[in-house]
């Protein structure tokens, strides 16, 4: 067991495609771990071992790889780059304590580099910047950090820097700190002579890096303009201090395929990164509502954060970061979410899909507890005498929904059972049943998401289910007002039927319910039966004249009729009703509301134009305003039909590479256009032929 100086959780972030998965590997083969670097797209990465990661050649959930170096472990979370699976990140982003940010030299900065710069800034997180592919064609490492140097300032600073050749082929790198220069052959590393037009570089960044550390400590400083020099190990603690306080960023660079810099990498992790006690602190709600700091502590009483659950083909694991003191498989812990007691199970240690069965877990490390049935992400299980409760996750609020449904009638059921185990391992979704529109509904963050769940479904549960667009849910009101009346007579040997009312139909704006009132005088219809006309009504309402959607803002009002003494009763007049709703309702000028929504996008300000005339155009919508945002964004609020908002994540994602974001509420009913109405009307009978 590894003492909480000894551990470092590292979230390797950054967009699809830029080096993570890679990196990992690099990581693991110098380390000893694996003999054999896996590629994604041979589908034999340690990480992506799921066998839809395997299929679309993409992490779609984060990994855990333990490494060990120099007596220190290393947890390394990879995370997914794809921004449908951002649920992943946020998860591993409270399992970390620093981060590496993955930037390729083929494409710069990207929108997922970005996001991932916003996440550790929500969360002051320290990180590391990696610059990964520089050995491959067409790959740019100085205008990759001079565009970081750009954005982010002097912050960044490089540490290790690379080495190319007369062909602007990267053939080593340089260790900043240490004047060092290495290069790589077969997969081992090799010291080399420093190149001597690289002598003035180094220099200059080293000097760079002096300044940074001066800036830690006042006596430092002093030394520094005076013209003294750092001992390796001052300057060790001060570059720690600055990664810390978030007042540096260092740069380094590599290839995951030829591990050039990895060994480099892990020296700077243990170094620079801060361990579990010096990460950030967590916000803790007490057993009586209080909100207080929870500090790591490895002489504390047991708590555990549950952040990632998996519950696939090879059992059912809930990933825990051990926050104080240390747990073992006969600790007894209590669940602050349930307030129930939990034995703890088995404890393992994960990489990728292999677990390893362990004794304990200390504080600060990652690793997993066994069948614990009734846990859940987002769990804080703690020790009796101090019972608190951990933050939420921090979830991507779902904008992207579809209906689904089996393939074979009957199966509804295994469709349900099945997302609702899926959810376990995946929160950042939602299901819900629409009981207006009788469908199940999907929500998350993207298609890709959704179409990897089917897939699950199908892999997992032997259920086939295909994704259709949901359901639009309209309603129907009317614009006149009409009397109308109905009467229902019915003979058949004995006791016959019968019921007649009148009843005045009129619009009203004072609730979407039905109003109802009478007018009857003289005993023309008999009190007992108000209530059955009101209740046939009710019933009617459900399904209006044009598209059979609820009529909704309607004021009825029965004012005459007449009864039979014996065949009259509560039947007939419900009967009677309907009828008056189907003579009357047709007449009221009926008119199709369509539901709107108030939108809200976040855009770089490049994209404002075409963002605005795409809402405008294509989705029929009112624009109410912009307003700046942080970091050169802009945020547009307009009004929107909800039915043109359908495949809005996708449409945006591709309008803006993917560097928008948008919130979408429902706020009100309004009367649709006619060509809209007519479009509605027509699906409505289209459906009613099929079924």
């Amino acid at each position: 067991m590894y003492t909480v100086n000894s551990i470092r959780n590292i979230c390797l972030l950054g967009h699809s495609g830029s080096g993570k998965t890679a990196l990992a590997e690099s990581l693991l083969y110098m380390t000893g771990a694996i003999d054999r670097i896996g590629k994604n797209a041979d589908g034999n990465t340690v990480c992506d071992y799921d066998p839809e990661e395997i299929r679309r050649h993409i992490s779609i959930s984060t990994s855990v790889v333990p490494l060990e170096y120099h007596n220190v472990k290393i947890n390394l979370l990879d995370t997914p780059g794809a921004f449908d699976f951002s649920g992943a990140v946020m998860e591993a982003l409270r399992a970390a304590d620093a981060a590496i940010l993955v930037c390729s030299a083929k494409d710069g900065i990207t929108v997922g580099f970005e996001k991932a710069w916003k996440y550790c800034e929500d969360r002051n997180m320290p990180r590391f910047v990696y610059i990964s592919k520089v050995d491959e064609d067409n790959s740019d490492y100085n205008a990759t950090f001079n565009a970081l140097r750009e954005k982010y300032g002097n912050k960044i600073a490089p540490v290790v820097i690379p080495i190319w050749n007369s062909a602007h082929k990267v053939t080593g790198i340089i260790d900043v700190l240490n004047k060092r220069a290495y290069e790589m052959q077969n997969l081992k590393r090799v010291e080399i002579d420093v190149p001597a037009d690289k002598v003035s570089v180094i220099e200059e960044f080293n000097d760079a890096l002096k300044e940074a550390v001066a800036e830690t400590d006042e006596a430092l400083m002093d030394r520094f303009f005076e013209g003294g020099d750092f001992t390796y190990r001052e300057m060790i603690t001060g570059l720690h201090q600055g990664v810390k306080d978030l007042s540096l960023f260092p740069v380094l660079c590599g290839s995951g395929l030829t591990c050039l810099g990895s060994l480099m990498l892990m020296d700077n992790i243990i170094d620079l990164l801060p361990n579990p006690v010096q990460g950030n602190y967590h916000k803790a709600t007490t057993a009586d509502g209080k909100t207080e700091e929870f500090v790591v502590s490895p002489g504390g009483v047991p708590c555990a954060y549950v952040w990632k659950t998996v519950s696939d083909q090879y059992g059912k694991y809930s990933y825990v970061k051990v926050l104080s003191g240390e747990i073992t498989s006969d600790t007894t812990l209590v669940n602050a979410r349930t307030g129930e007691t939990e034995k703890l199970g088995r404890l393992y240690t994960m990489c990728g899909k292999k677990s390893t069965e362990v004794k304990a877990l200390g504080c600060g490390d990652i690793g997993a507890i066994g069948k614990m049935d009734k846990v859940r992400t987002g769990d804080t299980l703690c020790d009796p005498r101090k019972v608190v409760s951990l933050k939420q996750i921090p979830y991507p609020a779902p904008c992207y929904s579809m209906a689904i449904a089996p393939k074979v009638k009957g199966q509804e059921d295994k469709v349900g059972t099945g997302l609702n185990r899926l959810n376990e391992e995946d929160p950042s979704f939602t299901l819900t049943n629409n009981a207006e529109t009788k469908q199940q509904v999907i929500s998350g963050t993207g298609d890709q998401q959704l179409d990897v769940l089917v897939s699950k479904l199908k892999s997992r549960f032997g259920v086939d289910a295909v994704l259709y667009p949901a359901k639009v849910a309209y309603r129907e009101k009317i614009k006149k007002k009409v009397e109308a009346h109905g009467r229902h007579k019915k003979q058949t040997g004995g006791s016959g039927q019968f019921g007649d009312v009148w009843i005045r139909f009129e619009p009203q704006e004072e609730q979407d319910d039905m109003i109802f009132a009478e007018e009857v005088f003289g005993g023309s219809v008999p009190k007992n039966f108000f209530p059955s006309v009101e209740k046939g009504l009710r019933n009617a309402v459900v399904k209006g004249v044009l598209a059979g959607y609820p009529l909704v803002g309607l004021k009825a009002t029965l004012y005459d009729g007449s009864y039979h003494p014996v065949d009259s009763n509560d039947m007939a007049f419900q009967t009677a009703a309907r009828l008056a709703y189907q003579d009357g309702i047709p007449k009221a000028k009926p008119t199709i509301l369509e539901p709107i929504g108030q939108l809200f996008v976040t855009i770089p300000d490049e994209y404002q134009g075409a963002i605005i005339g795409d809402i405008n155009s294509k989705r029929r919508g009112t624009m109410m305003g912009s307003m700046p945002a942080e970091d050169g964004m802009t945020t547009i609020e307009a009004e929107v039909p909800l039915a043109e908002m359908t495949s809005y994540t996708i449409d945006l994602r591709s309008m803006t590479q993917g560097a928008g974001s948008f919130t979408c509420k429902f706020v009100r009913y309004e009367e649709a256009p006619g060509n809209v109405q007519q479009k509605v009307i027509e699906e409505a009978k289209a459906l009613a032929e099929q079924e």
